[in-house]
C-alpha cells in the first residue's frame, strides 16, 4: 500500500539522519474507503493524487506549528504493507480525516518511493497560507482563499536519492 507521510525539511532532514521516519506510530495519507466515496473516482492515480494532497495540507499543518521550518510541504511516498496503514472507523466520516491513516511503527527510509517538495516559487504562498490556516479552519472565507493557493502550487517529484541536496547535505 502507498501511504504518503507529512513532513517539513528538517523532518526530512531527520528521517534522512536517523534512516526512519519516526518511531510510531505515524500519521499519514493514504486511499482509504473514506477517501473513495469523497473523491468519487475509481481511478487509483487520481485516488493517490488525493491522497497526497490531504498528506500536502497535513504538511502545511506542520509548517504552520513551526515557525522556524522553510515553508515548503514536503510529503515522502512509502511503501507499506497492507494492513500496516489503518484508518480510524470513528473518524471515517470526518472531512478534516479523509483518507487518514496511522501506521503503528516507524517506517524506514528505504522503503519511501518519491519525496515531493514545493519548488523555491511556493515559499511566499506557503508561508502566507501556513499564516492563515487556522482562520480558515475557522470558517474565514478570505484566509480559505489564501491556502488554496499555496494548494494551487504542484509538489515536484524527487527521487530518494536526491534527498541529501533537499534537505541541505549534498555535495
Amino acid at each position: 500500500m502507498r501511504a504518503y507521510v507529512p513532513l517539513t525539511l528538517p523532518g526530512l532532514a531527520e528521517a534522512y539522519k536517523t534512516g526512519e521516519l519516526g518511531t510510531g506510530p505515524l500519521v499519514a495519507y493514504a486511499v482509504t474507503p473514506a477517501l473513495r466515496e469523497w473523491y468519487l473516482s475509481d481511478d487509483i492515480e487520481e485516488l493517490e493524487y488525493a491522497a497526497l494532497n490531504r498528506a500536502a495540507l497535513a504538511s502545511l499543518r506542520l509548517l504552520a506549528a513551526d515557525a522556524g521550518a522553510p515553508r515548503r510541504r514536503v510529503v515522502v511516498a512509502v511503501d507499506v504493507p497492507d494492513g500496516a496503514a489503518v484508518a480510524d472507523p470513528d473518524r471515517g466520516l470526518d472531512p478534516a480525516a479523509l483518507g487518514e491513516v496511522r501506521i503503528a511503527a516507524g517506517v524506514a527510509l528505504a522503503k519511501a518511493a518519491a519525496v515531493h517538495v514545493d519548488a523555491g516559487d511556493a515559499e511566499t504562498d506557503v508561508t502566507a497560507a501556513a499564516e492563515v490556516l487556522e482562520a480558515a479552519d475557522g470558517g474565514d472565507d478570505d484566509a480559505q482563499f489564501v491556502v488554496d493557493g499555496a494548494e494551487d502550487h504542484e509538489l515536484l517529484w524527487y527521487a530518494t536519492q536526491e534527498i541529501p541536496n533537499l534537505v541541505g547535505l549534498g555535495d
